[in-house]
């Protein structure tokens, strides 16, 4: 069995570039180092490392090892302080990033419950649609729709099964009628999304595993996904938003579902930090909190927060 002693000697020996010089890190004999290494060779019937009298460097079976030792050493860390979290009191201070629908909708209210819990924690939120840059600014974590493009940033997943739901609001159904196919969204007015720089108007469906894209046109178009979803409800348009934004209008009956029987674009949501590192026990908990009531929320169970 893999020791956990003999991944870390690893992974300090590929970043130091040296044998002798990860045992001086962690304190430990050269000879304490090299055996280590010999042993987990041996473990996993490879050669990790080419060893000469002047350099050291991986092997291609070690550089593929080393990712998944450091994802493992890492995913014990997170465990670990999870762990720590329910043991202590939290507090500190956590500067959050999220969509500006679901923000106000429902985490507002929510995290207002979660400040409740824990008086000594105290948050800093930025709400908008705009992707926050999390090496830049002063955010610490954020709540994104998405996979992150960026693969150096860590995403853990909030409701990895969240899909957009194409929606319109009764009025605007008896004024224009309903769609039948996709394409018939071409004659009709969509509301669509400004992500960023780009206008989200091509806007793609399945049916039996063949993806159709339509190019929707329309007269509102805005960067804030709360403006989007109060234009539906207001009979304006034509939405595809992320359910999770408009759950909450749909079971009261302000907006109806449209073409139930096609698949649509995935929105995922996740929790996306710039490292492993920054996942605290406040973030740890964090996660757990706002987690579960999003699923108890998708599955009927968790009321709708009350707005103010």
């Amino acid at each position: 069995m893999v020791r956990l002693e003999d991944l870390h000697i690893l992974l300090h020996t590929a970043q130091l570039g040296s044998l002798s010089a990860a045992a001086r890190a962690l304190d430990i004999s050269p000879a304490v180092a090299s055996a280590a290494l010999k042993r987990l060779e041996s473990e996993l019937g490879t050669h990790l490392l080419v060893r000469s009298t002047r350099s050291l460097r991986l092997t291609a079976d070690g550089e593929r090892y080393l990712e998944h030792a450091r994802t493992a050493l890492d995913a014990l860390q997170a465990g670990a302080q999870a762990l720590a979290a329910g043991r202590q009191t939290l507090q500190g201070q956590l500067s959050l990033s999220m969509p500006s629908d679901i923000g106000r909708q429902l985490l507002r209210p929510w995290l207002d419950a979660f400040l409740a819990e824990h008086p000594g924690v105290r948050l800093q939120l930025h709400i908008s649609d705009r992707l926050a840059d999390l090496y830049r600014m002063p955010v610490d974590v954020a709540l994104r729709y998405g996979v992150p493009e960026d693969s150096s940033l860590v995403a853990l997943p909030m409701l990895p099964d969240n899909r957009r739901l194409l929606c319109a609001a009764p009025s605007y159904l008896a004024a224009h009628g309903w769609p039948q196919h996709p394409e018939d969204l071409t004659a009709h007015a969509c509301l669509r999304l400004v992500l960023g720089d780009a206008l989200h108007e091509r806007w793609r469906f399945a049916r039996q595993g063949e993806w159709t894209t339509v190019l929707v046109g329309g007269r509102c178009n805005s960067d804030d996904g709360e403006i989007v979803r109060r234009w539906a409800v207001a009979g304006q348009g034509i939405a595809y938003k992320s359910r999770l934004d408009v759950l909450a209008d749909v079971r009261a009956g302000r907006l109806l579902p449209l073409l139930t029987e096609y698949q649509t674009e995935r929105a995922p949501l996740y929790l996306v930090c710039p490292h492993r590192m920054m996942l605290s026990p406040l973030v740890v908990r964090l996660r757990e909190f706002l987690q579960l009531r999003l699923q108890q929320y998708v599955a009927g169970s968790e009321p709708v927060p009350d707005q103010d």
